[in-house]
């Protein structure tokens, strides 16, 4: 069967809802074994968890921080002893991310930043590179984002962050790659999820224009880039940004 997962498990952080949920299950329906991971909303994630089940995931659920050390160790330990040792990684979880001109943000917002998307990653990879290493065998899958190709403003402190996340990918996919694990990264366009639903109305219009596609992207159409990735038909493709978002950025 092409793209299959099985006997593999996955991490797919803030995956109990948007697009991370999206992800775990699409990897999931793929045969891999996915935890259901969330850090503060946990009747969301206890229904999440129940959505997973019913599509014949093999799942459990964590409760952890993955900006933190003590988090990635807890969903690591939690997803061992339940799942079986990780071999793909997705780092998909994300903060609020308001557009706000320079002067309007603090260091504070722009550490946070940091941590989601370059902290993050880098303590989830140093927790699972072991084992993938010994197995010669494994994926890493950055959620960045189209912001850092279009140069969006104001929007600096997650633009500069994506920024980072697409250097430090680069990078790791070239140290990784003498080992059979792969790096890569998938950058959506915007794709309305839950937390968008009280963004103003005359904003998603402005953008869903722009579209040469001529339609909104799907949570799935994300997904289905990341199960592509993380499949073994993708072992010869590493250090490359798969644009989810319908030709805003041709180039």
């Amino acid at each position: 069967m092409p793209f299959s997962l099985a006997g593999h498990i996955a991490i797919v952080t803030g995956n109990s809802t948007g697009l991370g949920k999206a992800i775990g299950l699409a990897l999931g329906k793929a045969g891999a074994k996915v935890p259901v991971n969330f850090a503060n909303n946990e009747a969301r994630a206890r229904r999440a968890l129940e959505e997973y089940k019913s599509a014949g995931i093999a799942t459990c659920l964590v409760q952890s921080d993955v900006t933190t050390e003590e988090g990635v160790a807890r969903l690591f330990a939690e997803t061992e002893k339940n799942l079986g040792k990780v071999d793909i990684l997705v780092p998909n979880a994300t903060c609020e991310q308001p557009l706000k001109p320079i002067e309007d943000y603090d260091w504070a917002f722009y550490q946070r930043m940091l941590d989601f998307f370059i902290k993050s990653p880098f303590l989830l990879a140093r927790k699972g590179l072991p084992h993938m290493k010994q197995k010669r065998w494994g994926r890493i899958i950055n959620i960045t984002s189209e912001v850092f190709q279009r140069s969006v403003a104001p929007f600096s402190a997650y633009v500069a962050a994506k920024g980072g996340q697409v250097g430090w990918s680069r990078s790791m996919s070239r140290e990784l790659a003498p080992f059979g694990i792969t790096v890569n990264m998938v950058a959506p366009g915007w794709v309305p999820v839950e937390r968008h639903e009280k963004d103003p109305q005359e904003m998603k219009d402005a953008y869903k224009v722009l579209i040469p596609a001529g339609r909104w992207g799907t949570p799935q159409d994300v997904a289905d880039a990341v199960l592509y990735l993380a499949s073994p038909e993708a072992s010869f493709v590493t250090g490359q940004t798969l644009c989810v978002n319908g030709g805003m950025t041709p180039w």
